[in-house]
């Protein structure tokens, strides 16, 4: 399975402030690199706990085989989008009849073809994410991306582990899907 981002999270605006406030800046001189490290945050997040913490619009890419298929990103919200991806690479969009496609989403998607589908996948287009913005994110996760960025912020110098410091992972483990397999 791969899977694209294909619209990310919108981290301006209140992600930011709430960044700037805990780090005591006012100045807007460091605000392209505080956005850079709170895009960070939340990709770890997002690795660590196996969801997306934010809404955001990713393509997955499935093979063309029988059987229900577990999709990657989580939650989803919605399936917005399909095309067939033929032999060549060039895409067909599909609209999705009951008899070609039957999807199941509650936070967990999984899809399964109904009929066979000639080409090399089939590309879906995926809303997913906990909050649709900054402010509706469960205080738990917001505070550890935060706690994140601000950790990298402060080391500069490139002496932070890449594992994120214990404080935050204490805030995100309750939000933590582990997967078997």
């Amino acid at each position: 399975m791969q899977r694209t981002i294909v619209q990310p999270p919108v981290l301006e605006g209140a992600a930011l402030a709430e960044l700037k406030h805990w780090l005591g800046i006012s100045r807007p001189n460091d605000d392209a690199a505080l956005t850079g490290l709170l895009e960070t945050s939340v990709t770890i997040c997002e690795a660590f706990t196996g969801q997306a913490p934010l809404r955001q619009t990713v393509e997955e890419i499935i093979p063309l085989v029988s059987g229900w298929q577990e999709l990657v990103s989580r939650p989803v919200q919605d399936l917005t989008g399909a095309a067939l991806i033929g032999n060549d690479g060039t895409r067909q969009p599909l609209t999705i009849p009951a008899d070609t496609l039957d999807v199941r989403i509650g936070g967990k998607a999984s899809v399964q073809l109904l009929q066979p589908l000639e080409g090399r996948g089939l590309a879906l287009e995926l809303v997913v994410g906990i909050a649709a913005q900054w402010n509706g994110l469960p205080p738990p996760l917001r505070q550890g991306i935060i706690r994140l960025a601000a950790h990298h912020y402060r080391d500069r110098e490139g002496k932070a582990s890449a594992v994120p410091p214990a404080s935050v992972t204490a805030l995100w483990r309750p939000w933590r899907d582990t997967r078997l397999g």
